[in-house]
């Protein structure tokens, strides 16, 4: 078996270790974020990122110590989401706000830089509680709560729940389950389909309580 010293490859399918640490690295972080989007946390197992990789499996406990450090790893994007989103979200005027971020949030989400790591973390989310954790956080300081910020109205934070209650839905049934015809419409479709109803959550009238 080889160890992180390096020598020959194990049996399984694994083929050894990579030129160099951190090309190491980066094979086990692109094969893991594959396992993690397609079958989420609870069915991804190190063997398999391992021979994905194409390195034994002792090199993935080598630098990633557990599945938690692996997952937590594959989880970092080499882009700040929330910079990514900054202009819509606190710039333009909220009468289009919907169409405008709905455009944008799916220019991301089709971005190979961090779709992988999102759509993990979402799909995982589902049975994996410090991936529902993880998400949960991210989607109420880096979305929800700047949404509302935005409002600024005494209904803000129930608006912006709903707002994002109908994101998250279009997000898994595009990205995550892949449901067509959803999953291939042209990103300008959806805008026009969707943006309508989510904005009105926004600035639309609600009904008394």
């Amino acid at each position: 078996m080889t160890t992180p010293a390096g020598g020959a490859a194990g049996k399984g399918g694994a083929r050894g270790r990579r030129p160099g640490p951190s090309t190491t690295r980066a094979a086990v972080l692109a094969a893991a974020r594959e396992r993690f989007s397609a079958v989420g946390y609870d069915r991804t197992r190190l063997r398999d990122v391992a021979s994905d990789a194409g390195v034994d499996v002792a090199l993935v406990h080598y630098h990633f110590k557990s599945k938690d450090g692996l997952f937590a790893a594959a989880l970092e994007m080499p882009v700040s989401l929330p910079d990514l989103m900054s202009a819509v979200l606190e710039e333009g005027e909220l009468d289009d706000f919907a169409a405008r971020f709905l455009r944008r949030i799916l220019e991301v989400w089709d971005d190979e830089r961090v779709a992988p790591a999102l759509v993990a973390m979402v799909r995982s989310a589902m049975s994996h509680e410090p991936a529902a954790i993880a998400l949960r956080g991210f989607v109420r300081t880096e979305l929800l709560d700047r949404i509302g910020k935005r409002l600024g109205t005494p209904d803000a934070a129930e608006r912006s729940v709903l707002f994002g209650s109908q994101l998250l839905g279009l997000l898994m049934y595009r990205h995550v389950l892949k449901v067509e015809p959803l999953a291939s419409m042209d990103p300008d479709a959806v805008v026009a389909s969707m943006a309508p109803g989510m904005q009105h959550y926004l600035t639309g009238p609600r009904p008394p309580h």
